[in-house]
């Protein structure tokens, strides 16, 4: 099995590239924050240690986790955010590391991992190759507007929250520029693959 870590800013287009390889190509994709999120609904690993965290007031009417009101929570207190991060981050790399086992164990042939701190988290490092998914920031900003109805305090914030893009390119083995017609970026992810299909 071969696997590829894919990593970039926000509204960079990753999810796009993503569905498409799944269609295309018969790649398993997993999403990392999708990941943390199902790890952190009720009776899973994550639930009991975070409501422990928050209180009760983290709870939403249907007895789950807000997921609105942490961010809200943690949004300027970086001491709770550590810990939530503390508690989330260990959960969904053992996640991850339990959902590669058992793709290479089904004979799944291509995994892509997705994960925003796919650097930071030394993600990188159980991958094979790790792709840079790059794109303007005119352009994220345009996307995130449109698709999120994010203000541009609120992406302002988001963007410098991340790794700059030199510590990105640094990591990656593998640049698509998602800034033009989606078109263009296709073209480049079957222009990878096929340089890679004699290992995949």
């Amino acid at each position: 099995m071969y696997l590829i870590g894919v990593t970039g800013g926000v509204g960079s287009g990753k999810s796009e590239l993503l569905r498409y390889v799944r269609e295309r190509y018969g790649a398993y994709v997993l999403f990392a924050d999708q990941a943390a999120a199902g790890l952190m609904r009720r009776g899973e690993r994550c639930f009991e240690p975070v409501v422990r965290l928050f209180g009760p007031e983290a709870l939403g009417s249907d007895g789950e986790l807000d997921r609105g009101k942490i961010a809200g929570m943690i949004f300027c207190n970086d001491p709770l955010r550590e810990e939530m991060n503390r508690i989330v981050h260990p959960a969904v790399r053992e996640y991850i590391l339990e959902t590669i086992r058992a793709q290479r164990a089904e004979g799944t042939c291509l995994f892509f991992l997705e994960a925003a701190l796919l650097v930071e988290e030394k993600y990188n490092e159980i991958c094979d190759e790790l792709w840079y998914v790059y794109a303007d920031e005119a352009v994220r900003r345009k996307r995130l507007k449109e698709s999120r109805g994010y203000t541009d305090s609120k992406i302002t914030s988001m963007i410098r929250s991340q790794l700059p893009e030199q510590r990105f390119r640094e990591a990656a083995d593998f640049v698509i520029n998602n800034s033009g017609p989606l078109a263009d970026s296709l073209r480049q992810v079957d222009s990878r693959l096929e340089e890679l299909s004699g290992r995949v």
